[in-house]
């Protein structure tokens, strides 16, 4: 009994004890917190009062490009950029002192530094002398506003001129501090190197605000192959400033500047990796911030074959430098370049877009693939066919309509022929045999005048015009084909003519110009039965991987997209696709020499355009499709300036042979086309 009774003691001892403890901690709770509340209250009020939440944001690296067997065409190489993240209270002159011991350390490029750029660090340099130059009565009609607009008038080209290497060295590495936001790392040299990293790792601590942080730059497995088209990236240009920042960028960004990389920047540049500070009132951090992950850019797969476009680019190389260093090569003194686009005539995928122009002072070829879609010439006669279907569509002729092909004459005693006297020929073997004067019999009829006669019936000649050029845009010639790219050109409108001949020599592609986009999209057009396709380069969308030997999951895919059908019905085109066929096989084919014994079936249309009559240069053009039953793929080569020699047929044999060589090989497996797509892109 005594036993349990000394337990039952000890539990109040215990409870009371506890009670005790828990009345003297809350008791100091209360008093710090009254201590804190009464004693420093307005004090920690004040502090709060003084400091803000400041969100900075770094760039993600940028989605990768891959070719349509997907191989990775544009990547991502990790490299080492100086940065500098100013606080508010940095101002011009210590930045201008900070960019003279950078200029020390490292070498900036100043190519793209502005005149306005030097104007700015001209007046920063000497204000005083830049005033002294305003008179008081200048100063006097001038809004404070616009004092500043008027000092950089006095700023002269000799002021601008006079800064040394070293100087503008500096003005470009002080030009890039500035663009930067508070606390925002801005990039004063991307890809520094070893010599640069140790140099500003040694002088760090004398350096405020410079760092050394690790970045990304484009690379290019492929090298220089089809680089021009897969554009650049670089901070975002002054004069579009306006442009990006409208839509949400910073201006410290890094963006596509050109082609793909700027067509696709929506989709190629990652979620940012956003850094939060706390500052005080002087702007400065308090404390460590926190830091919020982002995420890569999506990857794109394009429609180009990149082991195609190679051997596309090797056939233009091989078969330039024959006609300009070969037999022909002093007839050729003015050929430099040639163009190939090949596209799937079904779908509109551009498989190869090749070009090269020759440096006669250096021997070498460098690529111009945006020739394509920048570059226009006169075609020639490979217009010819979107002038048989005009003349088919108008009714002026029939498939069955025959012409004399001989020379004509006219009451001027101009006389006007093909390149030989065909005799009675139809629409098929006027496009074999490349008739000029069944095209012209064509214009004529449009044009309301009676050859017979030799003279009007009704003059017609600009209605001709109209009716020919609205025709010819049917096919995508003289408009946008509408591939993605940020823009293009549209060939050169030589507008409407009063005179007849203009209007005849138009019907031969002689009077208009247009680019080898635009030829690829027409011929694709005939080739698959009056739909003009439009060309494009993006495949698919897919999320950026972890792995990288997989793809990520599909975003989007490019479905074909019809621009519009053409008004000519089956029959008609059938026509023109027969006369295609016979270029390439008839006994009269003007390319039959060369294609006749394809095993892939081809069809197509010759082209000479003269260029100057005195010394005999020309373009020479050759368009087509293959296999004539069953078009998989469409062509347009481009040769200008050229005086001897085929260059024409034989780069677009190269090409072709090298298309379906390729195809008899296999390609690597693909995923499955019928792969669902997860979600919309970014």
């Amino acid at each position: 009994m005594k036993t349990k009774d000394k337990k039952k003691n000890h539990v109040p001892i215990r409870i009371n004890a506890l009670f005790i403890s828990v009345f003297f901690l809350f008791s100091v709770l209360v008093l710090r917190l009254g201590y804190v509340q009464i004693v420093k209250g307005e004090e920690y009020q004040r502090t709060a009062y003084l400091t803000e939440n400041v969100t900075t944001k770094l760039d993600a690296p940028r989605g990768k490009m891959l070719d349509a067997n997907y191989r990775v065409v544009v990547d991502n190489e990790p490299v080492f950029s100086i940065t500098y993240t100013r606080t508010q209270e940095a101002d011009a002159e210590e930045r201008y002192q900070l960019a003279l011991k950078l200029a020390d350390l490292i070498e900036k490029p100043t190519d793209e530094l502005t005149e306005r750029d030097k104007k700015d660090y001209f007046i920063f340099l000497n204000e005083k002398q830049v005033e002294s130059r305003i008179s008081k009565e200048e100063k006097k009609d001038t809004a404070p506003e616009e004092l500043y607009d008027l000092m950089l008038e006095k700023v002269t080209e000799e002021d601008i001129n006079s800064f040394s290497e070293k100087e503008l060295e500096v003005l470009a590495i002080k030009s890039e501090m500035d663009r930067g936001y508070t606390l925002s790392p801005q990039r004063i040299k991307i890809g520094a190197t070893e010599k640069e990293i140790a140099m500003i790792s040694e002088h760090l601590p004398e350096l405020e605000g410079v760092d050394i942080k690790p970045d990304a730059e484009r690379s290019y497995p492929f090298k220089d192959s089809f680089r021009d088209i897969f554009g650049q990236v670089k901070q975002i240009p002054k004069s579009r400033m306006d442009f990006y920042t409208s839509r949400g960028n910073d201006r410290n960004d890094m963006v596509g500047t050109s082609f793909l990389e700027e067509q696709y920047e929506s989709l190629l540049r990652g979620t940012k990796t956003k850094i939060k500070y706390v500052t005080d009132k002087k702007g400065n951090p308090v404390g460590d911030p926190v830091e919020e992950e982002g995420a890569r850019g999506s990857d794109l797969v394009l429609t180009v074959d990149m082991s195609l476009q190679q051997e596309v680019e090797k056939v233009i190389e091989e078969k330039l430098k024959d006609a300009i260093r070969g037999k022909n090569a002093y007839a050729n003194s003015k050929l430099d370049s040639a163009y190939v686009v090949m596209m799937d005539p079904n779908t509109g995928a551009i498989l190869s877009m090749a070009a090269k122009e020759y440096n006669r002072k250096t021997g070498k070829f460098i690529d111009i693939p945006f020739g394509n879609v920048y570059h226009s010439y006169a075609m020639g006669s490979t217009v010819k066919g979107a002038t048989v279907l005009t003349g088919l569509q108008q009714g002026v002729v029939s498939p069955n309509t025959v012409i004399n092909d001989a020379p004509l004459t006219f009451g001027d005693g101009r006389s006007l022929k093909s390149h030989e006297s065909m005799g009675q020929v139809d629409a098929v073997e006027a496009l074999e045999r490349s008739s000029n004067v069944y095209m012209w019999h064509i214009a004529m009829k449009l044009a309301g005048y009676d050859y017979s006669n030799k003279r009007f019936k009704e003059n017609k000649v600009q209605e001709a015009f109209e009716i020919l050029r609205n025709s010819y845009s049917q096919f995508g010639l003289g408009v946008p084909t509408g591939i993605d790219l940020p823009s293009e050109a549209t060939g050169y409108n030589t507008g409407v003519s009063r005179e007849l001949s203009q209007a005849m020599f138009f019907s031969i592609g002689q009077f208009d110009t247009y680019t080898p986009m635009q030829m690829a999209q027409y011929v694709s057009t005939i080739a698959n039965g009056g739909l003009r396709m439009q060309p494009h380069l993006l495949k698919e969308v897919r999320e950026p991987s972890v792995d990288p030997n997989k793809l990520g999951k599909l975003q989007y895919r490019f479905e074909p997209n019809v621009l519009n059908k053409i008004e000519m019905s089956p029959s008609q085109i059938k026509v023109v696709q027969k006369g295609f066929y016979e270029v390439m096989h008839g006994n009269s084919g003007t390319a039959a020499w060369k294609f006749k014994n394809k095993d892939y079936n081809p069809a197509g249309k010759t082209g000479t355009a003269e260029i100057d009559k005195a010394t005999g240069i020309v373009n020479k053009t050759l368009i087509g499709y293959a296999p004539y039953e069953n078009p998989e793929v469409a062509f347009a080569v481009v040769v200008p300036d050229i005086k001897e020699g085929n260059t024409n047929s034989e780069i677009a044999e190269g090409a072709l042979d090298a298309y379906f060589a390729m195809k008899k090989e296999g390609v690597p497996t693909k995923p499955d086309s019928k792969e669902e797509i997860t979600e919309e892109p970014r």
